[in-house]
């Protein structure tokens, strides 16, 4: 069954209207959904609801609420991905993987590194990550739509760390402590965790020390050296696999 995304204020007491024109299309044009067919619907914020569609118009689809569930398909593990800006179309897979994984929201950072230039037409790539993260959202069910907010660079990331319990950078030059280490010296579950991995490059070594100097604990992924695209969904899911399968 189909999964949607509606704003609150589309949400009734006993109906649900769907405005985004290019959901209406895709369920009348793409799905050949008519009157009486089923979807889910989620309302990006605290419930799933199971439908049927009653009525369709160019501009609005009205759906009966047939069931209301809270969700249950959200990590309780708030994890948000600080991204150090990859070339060409790497972002997309980024962005798409580690919704599926279970990812809250994506930050892109332009590092020391980085090689992308903000031309003036950056917000252009953050609309097209953002309709990635909303596919992905549909496609794997999740209960709400991680955002993928506008970019920061290195600098002004370090102040918003201190909003986590727990912030972690996958580091290359890191031989020794392990993902594996740091689940097993925490005292306690973290429910907020920012994880921060560099872009083709790398860190370099003046981010590493500013890293290490407030705190950030620095982890090996495994023997081999992972592309910057994979690094972040492999860290994502030993989190996930660590705090979130019982």
């Amino acid at each position: 069954m189909s999964k949607f995304f509606v704003d609150k204020e589309y949400v009734g007491e006993s109906e649900i209207l769907i405005k985004n024109l290019t959901d209406i299309n895709h369920i009348s044009k793409v799905l050949r959904l008519g009157i009486g067919d089923m979807l889910i619907i989620s309302d990006s914020s605290d419930f799933d609801y199971q439908v049927e569609i009653i009525k369709i118009m160019s501009t609005e689809i009205t759906c009966k609420i047939l069931d209301k569930q809270k969700f249950a398909k959200e990590p309780s593990t708030k994890v948000t991905l600080f991204q150090g800006i990859p070339k060409q179309g790497k972002m997309e897979l980024i962005v798409q993987k580690n919704v599926e994984i279970g990812i809250m929201k994506i930050v892109p950072v332009f590092m020391d590194r980085t090689v992308v230039v903000d031309k003036g037409n950056f917000s252009k790539k953050i609309e097209r990550w953002n309709k990635i993260s909303q596919e992905a959202s549909g496609q794997c069910r999740r209960g709400i739509i991680p955002v993928v907010t506008d970019p920061v660079n290195f600098d002004s990331m370090i102040k918003y760390l201190d909003e986590f319990d727990l912030v972690v950078f996958p580091y290359e030059n890191q031989e020794s402590f392990t993902v594996k280490n740091l689940m097993k010296n925490l005292k306690q579950k973290p429910s907020n965790i920012a994880l921060i991995i560099g872009p083709e490059g790398g860190f370099s070594e003046r981010e590493a020390k500013i890293l290490s100097d407030i705190g950030v604990l620095s982890v090996n992924l495994g023997k081999t050296i992972l592309r910057t695209e994979t690094a972040g969904f492999v860290a994502l899911s030993m989190i996930m696999y660590e705090f979130e399968l019982d």
